[in-house]
């Protein structure tokens, strides 16, 4: 009995004793998962909430809240499954607009095209992504133009229930921002100017830890 009495004891006193050692385990933990997402958390705070005086956009900042990458029935252009969210972790420059690609829409595609190559050692963190709101076959000439473009078929209502515009207009009309989370945060003018597009997505690059 007396060495039952010892052993709880014994136990009670082990139990008291590493019970600092696993507070202080669970506060090391804590401590290594803040500094891992801290350059995260600094980015959100950086775009969504901390709005310095002075600070000016030329593209339309959203609520990246009400604006993730929705569940679309997308595809690749072979047919394949494809989505947006295959490119999580880099930032998307998305357009949307029929594969009967006209002037404009060229226009936005090439536009594209420069703005990711004006980054410079950036470059490698923007993916430019074009979402085809049809299923008619694009030209040949297209496609080899626009060769390194990520092209995705997706259904149109779902894209314009997603997509907000500018009052009267349309989403073929912008080109839009996604940010690495997979929400999207901003959107650019219709005939957006390239240069101020330039600026906008160089501060995004330098302010951001993700991506």
């Amino acid at each position: 009995m007396e060495k039952q009495q010892v052993k709880q004891g014994n136990a009670q006193e082990n139990a008291q004793g590493n019970a600092p050692q696993r507070s202080r385990g669970r506060w090391k933990l804590l401590a290594v998962l803040a500094v891992c997402a801290a350059p995260m958390i600094a980015s959100y705070l950086t775009y969504y909430v901390i709005k310095p005086e002075g600070r000016t956009n030329y593209g339309a900042l959203l609520d990246p809240r009400q604006h993730p990458i929705p569940a679309m029935a997308s595809t690749q252009l072979d047919g394949k499954p494809g989505t947006l969210d295959d490119y999580k972790g880099k930032w998307i420059m998305l357009k949307v607009g029929p594969s009967d690609c006209a002037q404009a829409c060229q226009d936005q595609l090439f536009a594209m095209r420069q703005l990711r190559t004006m980054q410079g050692k950036e470059a490698s963190r923007i993916e430019r992504v074009w979402l085809i709101t049809d299923n008619e076959p694009l030209e040949t000439v297209l496609l080899r133009v626009n060769d390194g473009t990520r092209m995705l078929r997706a259904p149109l209502d779902a894209v314009q229930k997603w997509l907000p515009v500018e009052q009267g207009g349309k989403a073929s009309d912008h080109i839009y921002l996604i940010d690495p989370l997979g929400n999207l945060m901003m959107r650019f003018p219709k005939d957006a100017d390239p240069s101020k597009v330039k600026k906008d997505l160089g501060k995004v690059l330098k302010a951001s830890a993700i991506g």
